[in-house]
């Protein structure tokens, strides 16, 4: 499978594989994705949430089957399981082959925090203040909207 990020980061890269895609150059019929991160409590369907982010800027403009993209559900009933359930997905399909990584103003990659584990697996993490200070932006520069 191949972890993608969301942010800025990653939309040149993105654009420049939608346009192989088109050309005819790449197929994406095969390939398993698994985002790395994803908000808790904010809706699929929000503007700002990542499944909203990878269907708009890549998803939708390739031809990678539904049942290949993998999205955590900042929304599950239980995150602890969806965490555990996610990571044996990726496991059941042969882990992540390849990683595109954004990386944060403070180094943070997929909201691992400068000082998390390098040992970590998928989890629910808080934001730091200046991770939610950044990506305030997106919420039209109200820190109190960033989830």
């Amino acid at each position: 499978g191949y972890g993608l990020p969301t942010g800025s980061t990653p939309l040149i890269c993105y654009r420049e594989l939608v346009r192989m895609h088109k050309g005819g150059e790449l197929s994406f019929s095969n390939v398993a994705t698994f985002n790395m991160d994803e908000y808790c409590d904010i809706p699929k369907d929000h503007p700002e949430s990542y499944h909203t982010f990878m269907w708009e800027n890549l998803f939708k403009h390739i031809d990678i089957r539904r049942e290949n993209v993998h999205i955590l559900d900042g929304n599950a009933e239980d995150l602890y399981h969806e965490c555990r359930t996610y990571e044996a997905k990726m496991e059941a399909l042969g882990g992540v082959e390849l990683f595109l990584g954004g990386i944060g103003p403070d180094g943070h990659i997929a909201f691992n925090e400068p000082g998390s584990s390098l040992c970590s697996r998928t989890r629910v993490k808080t934001l730091a203040y200046d991770t939610i200070v950044a990506n305030a932006r997106f919420f039209g520069g109200d820190i109190t909207k960033v989830p």
